[in-house]
């Protein structure tokens, strides 16, 4: 493994030597090959009530690609990404065997984590082909899982069109999920994936932004998470004089089993928020419901999960009676020519209940800090409280970031 990393890291500065002398065009099609890279390290604690240990992950991310210019259309990107840990494996890495402390599922990997080749015969129309990060509007339902060192990617097939310029449409197929576990977890792959998924949207000037879609999961190696999902979406914002602006969100979706899916379900996903912004402060109110039977739930497996119900990842997976979200959210960040341009401050609440029986799950309360101390630097802290009444026990996690991109 640790053989592994120096290769990376020498490659990573060869990619830098590229950099400073970039590959240029044959031919009028052409641009340069870009190379780039995307560094990240980071502390994550955890406190978990019902282990006997506590958790401290001091990991490092070292991303590295290239992208090539155009030629009749075609491009491609290659990206790998090494993640190590630096210090003592105080963490269940997830494959380590380390049990007696928290998850940080964080293991440590040197890997392929894009090679994608894309073609754009017009630019109404685009088509990629390979081992691909896809994120979709919100990534409540397909995302990358960006917070984690290794990102969730898809080996698949995207077709975009865009036949007038307030209208878009994807559909996507992937065969293979790449998760953030990596490939050494029993998890961390699944192969002979059937997953197709078609969205399409239209602005509408003065409303928002419609989206109806279909997600279509067959999912062998897990069959629970294998459904069917229709929705629509709605989300937009609208001034309203002296800087304010008006926030809205509204989504509704229905799902049912499909493929190897050893129960019979059909399940119902509400999401609503309000807000309001002025300058550089947001505040919003919302509800997410993700129905349960008792038996089975709603399940979003191909999301980015962390951004949604807490940051102490209690929900991962919705519990069989369901889950209702209750959330505050408010934040600020500072615009202008202060020397703290750029600074950003949020805070959120959420009250968790099921869906049914009335169960009261525990409350959450998360804080977030960053400033970019430059265009390549950006530093950052995180805080999650979640304190539990009938589900998963109390948990407290910090993270303390330093990302470098260029």
């Amino acid at each position: 493994m640790y053989q592994a990393t120096q290769r990376f890291a020498i490659s990573l500065i060869a990619l830098a030597a590229l950099q400073a002398a970039p590959v240029h065009a044959a031919s009028e099609n052409d641009s340069a090959i870009q190379p780039y890279a995307d560094i990240r390290y980071r502390l994550e604690l955890v406190d978990q009530d019902g282990l006997p240990e506590d958790a401290t992950a001091s990991t490092i991310r070292i991303k590295l690609g290239v992208v090539t210019g155009e030629w009749q259309g075609f491009s491609a990107q290659v990206e790998g990404e090494a993640i190590a840990r630096i210090g003592p494996r105080d963490f269940n890495d997830t494959v380590n065997g380390r049990t007696a402390f928290p998850v940080v599922a964080d293991p440590s990997d040197v890997l392929l984590n894009q090679a994608i080749v894309k073609w754009q015969p017009v630019k109404e129309l685009s088509a990629s082909a390979g081992r691909q990060a896809v994120n979709l509007d919100n990534q409540r339902w397909v995302g990358s899982v960006g917070w984690r060192q290794n990102d969730q990617t898809l080996d698949a097939v995207r077709l975009t069109a865009a036949p007038v310029k307030e209208a878009k449409i994807d559909y996507v197929y992937a065969w293979r999920v790449n998760r953030v576990f990596g490939p050494d977890s029993p998890q961390g792959i699944w192969h002979n994936t059937d997953i197709h998924g078609l969205r399409a949207s239209y602005a509408v000037e003065g409303i928002g932004t419609l989206t109806g879609y279909g997600y279509w999961l067959d999912i062998p190696a897990a069959p629970a998470s294998s459904s069917q999902t229709l929705g629509v979406r709605i989300a937009g914002e609208r001034k309203v004089g002296n800087g304010i602006r008006l926030l809205y969100t509204g989504e509704y979706a229905r799902q049912t089993d499909n493929g190897p899916n050893p129960q019979a379900f059909g399940l119902d996903y509400w999401a609503g928020e309000a807000g309001i912004a002025r300058g550089g402060f947001t505040a919003k109110v919302g509800l997410e419901r993700l129905e349960g039977s008792g038996a089975a739930a709603l399940q979003t497996p191909l999301a980015t999960l962390h951004a949604f119900n807490g940051w102490a990842d209690k929900f991962l997976v919705t519990p069989p009676n369901g889950l209702r979200d209750l959330y505050v959210d408010a934040g600020y960040k500072v615009a202008g020519a202060s020397p703290l341009k750029g600074l950003t401050v949020r805070a959120i609440y959420h009250d968790f209940d099921s869906t049914r029986a009335n169960i009261s799950y525990g409350s959450e309360w998360n804080a977030l800090i960053a400033y970019p101390l430059n265009k390549t630097l950006v530093l950052s802290a995180k805080f999650a409280r979640y304190d539990a009444a009938s589900f998963a026990t109390d948990t407290t996690k910090a993270w303390f970031s330093a990302e470098v991109k260029f």
